[in-house]
């Protein structure tokens, strides 16, 4: 089977943590619109609350063992996801709104196109992206722009690569495009997802323009056979990202859940202790794991 073929299959087919912070806003928000919290669902998929709003991120919602592994990766004979769901999926749905950073089956699945409220405001980066979950029969799908505003919050697209340049080079058609979305306003926290991306110009630039005050980064090392690295940030990424940004909270996710990705979360917290980075800004949540700040 040739590379194409099993990049193909690979696209085709492609618990709690709560970070508390506090900001002042004006005119006097309530407690509730002050409120920041971050809870890692499983995989990819986040839910963000940010000034009173909910926001679900990649949802990636069947049970466990749903779906064949990514053919043509790593640990293929494993089935998708790895792991269940921490919370009941009615509980993981409640939102007011999704942001789907890309279609791969790991950031948006089958599940997901058939349970989430067709009305609910869906965000995506590009209209090729908005074409294919109207399809699925959601009517208000939106495109994220660097200035897109959603009750009261802007939402910043941000900018990725789905692998280095050598592997966009070979597969950079097949592995499409991918975006992030940073989170901004006036008296709280600015946070920053950067979805599925190797560490490039594209974080090193939203790091600089932004300056967030949160970094979430996919750091499960997912690997094709055939190719050289990851598709995804590792363990060196959230070292960079530490040194990158000295003030902001790192938090490394999208691991353990789907057969391809090769980092674990005890490798991480294993490097995060061995290069000394600051364990109370640097974290690796589990799932059913809550933090309060």
């Amino acid at each position: 089977m040739n590379l194409t073929h099993l990049l193909r299959t690979v696209l085709a087919t492609s618990s709690v943590a709560f970070l508390v912070a506090c900001g002042t806003s004006s005119p006097s928000p309530s407690a509730a619109q002050q409120t920041l919290g971050i809870q890692q669902i499983r995989n990819a998929t986040l839910k963000v609350e940010y000034a009173g709003t909910t926001f679900l991120i990649d949802p990636m919602l069947a049970k466990k063992g749903a779906y064949p592994g990514f053919e043509g990766t790593y640990n293929s004979h494993l089935r998708n996801p790895l792991v269940d769901l921490p919370l009941p999926l009615g509980e993981v749905m409640k939102a007011d709104a999704i942001i789907v950073t890309h279609t791969h089956l790991d950031h948006w699945d089958e599940v997901a196109r058939q349970r989430l409220p067709k009305g609910m405001p869906i965000f995506v980066q590009d209209e090729k992206d908005a074409i294919s979950i109207r399809q699925d029969g959601f009517t208000d799908v939106r495109v994220l722009t660097e200035s897109t505003v959603f009750n009261g919050t802007r939402l910043s697209k941000t900018g990725g690569q789905h692998g280095d340049d050598k592997t966009m080079a070979v597969a950079g058609e097949l592995l499409g495009s991918v975006s992030g979305v940073v989170f901004q306003r006036p008296g709280h926290k600015t946070v920053y997802v950067a979805g599925d991306t190797v560490w490039n110009r594209h974080v090193e630039d939203a790091l600089q323009q932004y300056k967030p005050d949160v970094i979430i980064l996919n750091t499960g090392y997912a690997r094709i056979q055939g190719l050289e690295g990851s598709i995804i940030m590792g363990k060196e990424d959230l070292l960079r990202a530490h040194q990158a940004a000295p003030k902001a909270m790192v938090i490394g996710t999208h691991m353990e859940a789907v057969n391809h990705g090769m980092q674990t979360r005890k490798e991480l917290r294993d490097f995060i202790a061995e290069k000394g980075m600051d364990a109370q800004r640097v974290r690796v949540p589990a799932d059913g794991e809550i933090y309060h700040f």
